[in-house]
């Protein structure tokens, strides 16, 4: 900083470095007693208020060191943590540490990766996460993309890339008008909400939804599918595109991507997958037959922390033809001095934001840290934990194991002696593992989430965490019998 001017943002060589080094100790230390307490504490928000308190902004700076010991304190004692190894709710992985020490060193530099000019270093970079994402899942490394905040704006990217493509090229400038006719897209019933919102943002529309029924083993089925797309183009809609889930959320089937490429081919439809949770299981040798077709996507999404250990923020939007996106989202306002060369790579012609931070060093960073081989060990361990949840579930009496892909099963408490008759069954059980889940959470021993399935309240665990053990996943079963026999127990008593 110039000499002649001082700020009350500066903080010292010494002062910078005296506030770092606690923070890394402490965050070291947390990252070496994960487990040793709850996932979660189950406070509410009103305690959480009270903690915090409600004091007005300050008039004058409080000190770093001050500030950052209370954020310590703040975070580590109230937080859900998703690195704990019982964690296994919702999509999020357990971030690798290397992805912190990462995100450290973007806040440093701070580049806006939105245009070369402004990070060039860092866009090159990115450009070269995508590649080897690319290469990762097992499509040509000439696919091109971007980094996005996740999942919704991974899908949303490829979703109006798609519909640049497919649907009349008067929209651009004439909008959606009833002077079209009506797209269609088609998808599983399994597919995850991003689509409902795409469809509502995009001009769509909720009834340009094409939910197409599941197989017995929960994948879309083919036949289906080709009777709606042709009962559509006889009837005078436009279908546009079919998603395909490589991993459904809720229970990680993963569709007959293959079939359904061909399909895409045949009709002249834009093909996208929906890996955000599923795609980087791709890697693992013995399941690239179940992945076969992925090569013939035209895009995919697929979220880094999710199965690649990243911390949050990191989804990415593959494309086969980069083209694609530039067509969709570039403009050139007078005040962008942004093309100096043709080879320049401007990523805000690639998505929807204009600042961008640097969401692709974490990855970049874990990526060479881990390597292809350490990520077929680790998610490989993934999945046969969540192999041995099921079949642990299977031999318990007072356990229904429901479904296991990938390293995600469902399963529900069933007592040995339930109240009511056999047409109350299903009810009582649904209302029971409701209970169950949201006091499971509460408690924070384990943290799982939910899945309805044919019906079936469920109780949902998804296994994205270099954590957990076999050692655990007994633990967790232990759990899950112990307080839904309480549960069990409360509602009899109620009843």
């Amino acid at each position: 900083m110039s000499p002649d001017r001082t700020s009350p943002a500066a903080l010292s060589k010494a002062e910078f470095r005296k506030v770092g080094h606690y923070l890394v100790d402490t965050i070291s230390d947390l990252m070496d007693r994960f487990g040793e307490g709850p996932v979660t504490t189950g406070e509410t928000a009103n305690q959480l208020q009270a903690i915090l308190g409600t004091a007005s902004l300050p008039e004058t700076g409080v000190a770093a060191d001050v500030i950052m010991k209370r954020a310590v304190s703040l975070l580590f004692n109230h937080s859900l943590f998703n690195g704990h190894p019982k964690f296994l709710g919702y999509i999020t992985s357990s971030p690798a540490p290397i992805g912190a020490l990462a995100d450290l060193l973007c806040a440093a530099v701070n580049p806006n990766v939105g245009a070369n000019i402004l990070s060039p270093m860092a866009t090159e970079i990115e450009k070269q996460t995508i590649r080897w994402l690319a290469e990762f899942i097992g499509v040509s490394p000439a696919y091109g993309g971007i980094l996005v905040s996740g999942g919704n704006m991974a899908n949303f990217t490829a979703f109006l890339a798609a519909r640049t493509a497919k649907a009349p090229k008067s929209i651009k400038e004439e909008g959606i008008s009833t002077n079209h006719a009506p797209l269609a897209v088609y998808c599983s019933k399994a597919t995850h909400a991003w689509i409902e919102k795409a469809a509502f943002f995009f001009g769509v529309g909720a009834n340009g939804i094409r939910w197409i029924e599941q197989d017995d083993a929960g994948k879309m089925r083919i036949d289906m599918l080709e009777q709606t797309i042709t009962r559509d183009l006889q009837n005078g809609s436009a279908p546009i595109m079919v998603i395909g889930n490589a991993g459904d959320v809720s229970t990680g089937v993963i569709d007959d991507l293959k079939s359904i490429g061909a399909l895409c081919k045949t009709y002249n439809l834009w093909f996208h997958i929906d890996g955000a949770y599923g795609v980087p299981a791709a890697v693992i040798p013995k399941l690239k037959n179940v992945f076969a077709g992925i090569e013939d996507a035209d895009s995919i999404a697929l979220d880094p922390h999710k199965w690649l250990y990243s911390p949050l923020e990191a989804g990415c939007t593959l494309v086969k033809d980069p083209q694609t996106l530039i067509n969709t989202y570039s403009t050139h306002p007078v005040y962008y001095n942004f093309n100096s060369s043709e080879s320049q790579h401007n990523y805000y012609e690639y998505g929807f934001q204009n600042s961008r931070g640097f969401r692709a060093l974490k990855v970049w960073a874990a990526l060479q840290h881990i390597g292809r081989e350490g990520y077929i060990q680790m998610i490989g361990k993934d999945i046969e934990l969540s192999q041995l949840f099921f079949q642990l579930a299977t031999r318990h009496p007072e356990l229904e194991a429901i479904t296991q892909n990938l390293s995600i099963t469902t399963l529900r408490y069933v007592p040995t002696d339930m109240p009511g008759d056999a047409e109350r069954k299903e009810a009582y059980l649904n209302t029971l593992n409701e209970d169950l889940l949201n006091s499971l959470q509460r408690k924070g021993d384990v943290f799982l989430s939910n899945a309805v399935i044919k019906g079936k309240y469920c109780l949902r665990g998804c296994i994205v965490n270099f954590r957990t053990s076999e050692k655990d996943i007994e633990e967790i079963i232990n759990i899950i019998v112990k307080e839904g026999r309480k549960i069990q127990m409360e509602s009899v008593n109620v009843l």
